[in-house]
Order: C-alpha cells, then sequence, then structure tokens
C-alpha cells in the first residue's frame, strides 16, 4: 500500500473529520513554519502573537492565549523574544501597574507587513482548489466550528477550556 493509499484510508475512516482537519492544519503549519523559520528566525507562535499584538495594541498575553490557542508559557516566551528583537514593547496598565500590556514597534509592523504579503499568497495558494463558491461555504463552516463551545474544551474527554 502506497502513502497516498494510506493517507486516502485515514481521510475516509470513522475519524475522517477530525483528521482531515487536522491534515490540513498540520500540512499548512508545516510549509508556513518552515518558512517563517527559516526567513525571519522565528516560530510560528512569534509570528503569530506578533499579528495579535498589532491587530489589538495593548493587548495582554492572556488574551493573546485565547485568539491563538497555545500554553500560556509559550505565549510568554514568544513576547520575550519579540521584544529583544524590538518587534514589540511591553508597557505597564494603567489601571494595573502589575498588569503588562504589548504594543508593536514601527519595527515589528514592518517586517509584519512582508510576513502577512507572504501569507496572502499563501492563502491563495492554500485554498486554490476550491471556486470562490467553495471557498465562502468553507470559511462560513470553519467559522461556525470556531465559535462552537466545544473547540476549546471536552466534556468527552473531560477537559476545561486550554
Amino acid at each position: 500500500m502506497t502513502l497516498d493509499d494510506k493517507l486516502a484510508r485515514v481521510l475516509a475512516d470513522d475519524l475522517r473529520d477530525l483528521m482531515v482537519v487536522s491534515y490540513i492544519v498540520l500540512g499548512n503549519n508545516s510549509v508556513t513554519n518552515r518558512f517563517i523559520e527559516q526567513a525571519y528566525q522565528m516560530p510560528v507562535h512569534a509570528w503569530s502573537s506578533l499579528y495579535a499584538i498589532a491587530k489589538f495594541p495593548g493587548i495582554r498575553a492572556k488574551e493573546i492565549r485565547r485568539i491563538f490557542p497555545r500554553p500560556q508559557n509559550t505565549i510568554s516566551r514568544a513576547i520575550s523574544q519579540l521584544e529583544q528583537r524590538k518587534f514589540v514593547r511591553q508597557e505597564a496598565s494603567e489601571a494595573d501597574g502589575r498588569e503588562k500590556r504589548v504594543f508593536a514597534t514601527a519595527y515589528g509592523l514592518e517586517v509584519l507587513a512582508e510576513m502577512t504579503d507572504y501569507s496572502l499568497k499563501r492563502q491563495t495558494e492554500l485554498f486554490s482548489p476550491l471556486s470562490d463558491e467553495e471557498r465562502q461555504v468553507f470559511f462560513s463552516l470553519a467559522c461556525k466550528i470556531a465559535a462552537g463551545p466545544q473547540l476549546l474544551q471536552s466534556n468527552v474527554m473531560g477537559q476545561d477550556e486550554a
């Protein structure tokens, strides 16, 4: 049995829904992570954190974790790395001096713009097998799952929010 046959079998099995989502996400991450790491010497979780910081100036690390579900220590390391490279700066919150708010620097925004340009081209490439209508349906359905209450928690697996 060839590898393609094995993949087709997994994607047609009883766990096909989870397997196809995992295959798409992990496949894209493999391509994207490799590029971001080679071109920018940055792990993908730092890139996604920079993206969130640029979109929401003054965001807190724990809020980034909600947007991009990753362990808190991963987000903290990403912010530390971004700060060391002068992509972001942290400021104490006006409401609570113990709380840190994160802001992108002009340099961080410049680098992010480059990465976003590549990501937009990758997005077009990745979704090229779909017609515009299929892409909209896929997006709508994916958003419905993402907004659902069971993405970050599981009654079956006994886990609260990640």
